[in-house]
Order: structure tokens, then C-alpha cells, then sequence
């Protein structure tokens, strides 16, 4: 039976390295406009938070854009937002309640490709008002980014880096982003050639990404994951990959450095250890776990 994961599988060694990249915030500096414009406004809309807005604004941003959590598939951090809500005395004092999303917490943990086909099973198959809620929700963020997300370039150095890498390695889109989007996007702006694969949140997660298209084709040292959240390190450490880290709010500074050195250095195996170790140090250094009105 074909499965998610069949187009990883099938995907071909031709180099002897290769490259993940992650896209929203990573690749494209598209992480604020869709978040503020697209999810955001959806959020509040289809889950009744009208009266708690600016307090779920907050919540919703801090998960996705200014954490450590930055960057994870869009239903966790749903259920992030609305927890963080939950526990902000402000918003309970306003009459804020959350709805019982516990049929929604169970299909995340048993599912690992939580996008929008998946869920359309799962509405089908139960008629679970909460996810159908949640689908609603998701198709109504996918149709504002479609509308509005566009004309977006990726960042500074970007395309100099593929241009660099291309020759030598695989080069595979890692991203929790829908793949119709991330398709959109990289076609769009003429980068989708340097590409194997353009893997979306249909395919699964990002360590499954890696795992299935990479992991056991390579030698650890010759798979890269570069990515501007947490969770694209740790997609990498789960499968003994390297890491380079692009900074949020100093992407472009980022991608200069990784063409002008972190792709030599990987190339010539001298990226683990401490090279790495200090990129990831000052790279965990932006990305905090306590949100600021929780600081006293």
C-alpha cells in the first residue's frame, strides 16, 4: 500500500552530500506575513477569541514566531496558543475558557502527518466536531496565504548557496508548510531546480523527511539540515545529521556566513564539533521558553 512516505524512499542518491532546507523563516521570509496576516486572524475567528484578541495574538506569536517552538507544525502550536491563553490570569479574569480540544491532542500524537488530508480522514471517519473546527480553520489559513502571501523573495544569499551546493550535493525542501504552498513558492521564485524533493507536512514530520529520503543513503556526516527552529536541530540529531542554524531576524547575516563558510567546512568534514557547537549555541541563544508576560 502506498504511503506518505514512498516518494522519500524512492529518491535517489546522485552526490555524495546531501541538503535539507527548511522554507517559512528558513529559505523565504515569509514566517511573519503568513503568522500575522493568515493564522493569526484565523485563530482568533474560528475559535471564538474575539474578547481575549491581543492576548491571543501574543500567545499565538510567541509559540510560532518567538520561541523555541518556532517553526512547528500548525496543530500543536494551535493547541499551544490556546494553553498559553488558558494560563494568563488576564484572559481567564476576561471570561476566557478553552474549548475541550482533547480529540484533537489525541489525533496529533497518533498522526505524523499532520496536515490537511489526514485530518479530512479523520473528520470523515469520526465527525468530531473539534477537528472538524480545526479543518475549517486550516483550509481558511491555506486560502489567506494563497491570497496573500505572495512576492516574497527568499532571503539574501539563498540562491547563491543552492547555486554552490547544487554540483555537489541532493537538495531536499524540508518544511511542516502544506505542499502546495511550499511549491508555489519555490517555483515562483526559480529555486525549485535545485531541488530533488519539495517535502510538505503531508509527508510527514521533519524527522521523517530526513530519515526517509536521507538516513542510512549517506554518511551522517555528508547530511546537512539547515533550518531557523528547534525542531529542524533536532530532525537533524535524530538522524545523526549536521546542523546549520539560520538565526531569526538575522537570516541574510546567516545564509552569507553558511556560503562563504559552513558549506565549505561541511564539504571538507570539518562542520561537527566545535564549529557546530558554536552556531547552535549562539543560535539557541534567540529563541526563549518563557514568554514575557510570564517574567516577572
Amino acid at each position: 500500500m502506498a504511503t506518505h512516505f514512498d516518494a522519500m524512499k524512492k529518491l535517489k542518491k546522485t552526490k555524495d552530500f546531501f541538503v535539507g532546507i527548511d522554507s517559512d523563516g528558513c529559505a523565504f521570509d515569509t514566517m511573519e506575513i503568513k503568522h500575522k496576516e493568515c493564522f493569526i486572524p484565523n485563530i482568533i475567528n474560528h475559535w471564538e477569541l474575539q474578547a481575549v484578541s491581543k492576548m491571543a495574538r501574543e500567545a499565538a506569536e510567541f509559540v510560532n514566531l518567538y520561541s523555541q517552538w518556532r517553526g512547528i507544525n500548525r496543530f500543536p502550536a494551535l493547541v499551544m496558543t490556546v494553553d498559553l491563553l488558558a494560563e494568563r490570569p488576564e484572559a481567564v479574569e476576561r471570561g476566557y475558557r478553552p474549548m475541550d480540544m482533547t480529540s484533537l491532542r489525541d489525533w496529533i500524537q497518533r498522526e505524523s502527518a499532520l496536515g490537511n488530508p489526514a485530518l479530512e480522514a479523520e473528520v470523515k471517519k469520526t465527525g468530531d466536531a473539534i477537528l472538524t473546527r480545526a479543518l475549517v480553520w486550516s483550509k481558511a489559513v491555506n486560502a489567506d496565504v494563497a491570497k496573500i502571501v505572495r512576492n516574497v523573495p527568499p532571503f539574501p544569499h539563498v540562491r547563491e548557496s543552492l547555486e554552490k551546493l547544487a554540483p555537489l550535493a541532493d537538495i531536499m525542501c524540508v518544511s511542516a508548510t502544506p505542499g502546495e504552498a511550499l511549491k508555489r513558492e519555490w517555483q515562483e521564485h526559480d529555486i525549485a531546480r535545485y531541488t530533488a524533493l519539495i517535502a510538505g507536512q503531508e509527508m510527514g514530520s521533519k524527522k521523517e523527511h530526513l530519515q526517509y529520503a536521507a538516513a542510512g543513503k549517506y554518511d551522517g556526516d555528508h547530511i546537512l539540515m539547515v533550518g531557523d527552529a528547534p525542531g529542524d536541530m533536532q530532525a537533524a540529531r535524530a538522524n545523526g545529521a549536521v546542523f546549520f542554524p539560520v538565526n531569526p531576524g538575522n537570516e541574510s547575516d546567516s545564509w552569507k556566513r553558511l556560503v562563504e563558510e559552513g558549506i565549505d567546512r561541511f564539504l571538507a568534514g570539518t562542520f561537527r564539533g566545535g564549529y557546530e557547537e558554536k552556531l547552535i549555541a549562539e543560535f539557541t541563544s534567540y529563541l526563549p521558553s518563557v514568554p514575557p508576560w510570564k517574567k516577572g
